[in-house]
């Protein structure tokens, strides 16, 4: 009888124990496809911290930003969250709008952001300029995005057109929003506070793609558009740095609208 009791005990011990092992296999299990599938969607999208991954095709570029910042801020996603219905704007805000719906640009307004020393108290997400496209969508002040705006329509558009006798499609863009210092100076990047963009490519309706990296030497139209496009920014935003300013500029056009005494304007 002992002996039939001890058979039974064992048994049922080894049956526990491949129930164990085979729950913590299906846990396991579970636990990989959680994280295949959650983590990946955890990168940091293009306007949270001084990376450009979230645009495909400048995909190893996540250091090349501009001024050369470093990340302040754990690279998780901020994720936008439309402004509210109730929320009131001031007048200067309003009007800014305004104007941007005289230049056609199809925007969204955002709730507030703020992160440290870092935000926009009325931020907009700018998808479009007129048939422009904006890719990523870009998150910058209303006055940014009106300055934007107007120069890519009075300048950036003719220009193309007499150099490609072509319209422009996408600007695709490397940063906007960003919160972030300047690497060296301790101080906080425009980026930080919506009043920056980094032009990384500008594509045509002719599929002509010009990339903003300095041209080969018998490129002469591209160099030409380039320079078109440094000179006549500087006619509308206080900040232009591009490709041969230095290392760290060397794949895009910074632009900003720094507020700086007596109207100086870094462009170069």
């Amino acid at each position: 009888m002992a002996g039939k009791f001890r058979a039974v005990f064992f048994a049922t011990a080894r049956q526990s124990k491949y129930a164990a092992v085979l729950t913590a296999g299906l846990a396991l299990a579970a636990l990989s496809a959680c994280n295949t599938g959650s983590v990946l969607s955890l990168q940091p999208a293009v306007d949270v911290g001084a990376q450009t991954a979230a645009v495909p095709q400048y995909a190893g570029m996540q250091k090349l930003v501009p001024s050369n910042p470093y990340m302040t801020q754990a690279a998780y996603p901020r994720m936008d969250e439309p402004m509210s219905p109730v929320e009131q704007m001031p007048a200067s805000e309003t009007d800014c709008r305004q104007q941007l719906k005289r230049l056609d640009v199809a925007y969204t307004d955002l709730a507030p952001i703020h992160e440290g020393q870092c935000g926009i108290d009325y931020p907009v997400k700018v998808s479009a300029i007129g048939n422009i496209q904006m890719k990523p969508a870009a998150t910058l002040t209303c006055d940014m995005a009106a300055t934007f705006a107007g120069w890519t329509k009075n300048e950036l558009v003719p220009s193309a057109r007499w150099r490609y006798f072509s319209g422009v499609k996408t600007i695709h863009q490397g940063s906007s929003y960003s919160c972030r210092r300047i690497a060296g100076e301790g101080v906080l990047s425009e980026h930080g506070k919506g009043n920056a963009l980094d032009v990384m490519s500008i594509e045509l309706n002719n599929g002509d793609d010009i990339d903003v990296r300095k041209p080969g030497l018998f490129a002469f139209r591209t160099r030409g558009f380039l320079n078109n496009v440094r000179a006549d920014g500087c006619q509308y935003f206080t900040t232009v740095l591009g490709p041969g300013y230095n290392y760290d500029h060397r794949n895009h056009f910074h632009f900003d609208i720094k507020n700086r005494k007596n109207g100086y304007r870094a462009c170069r």
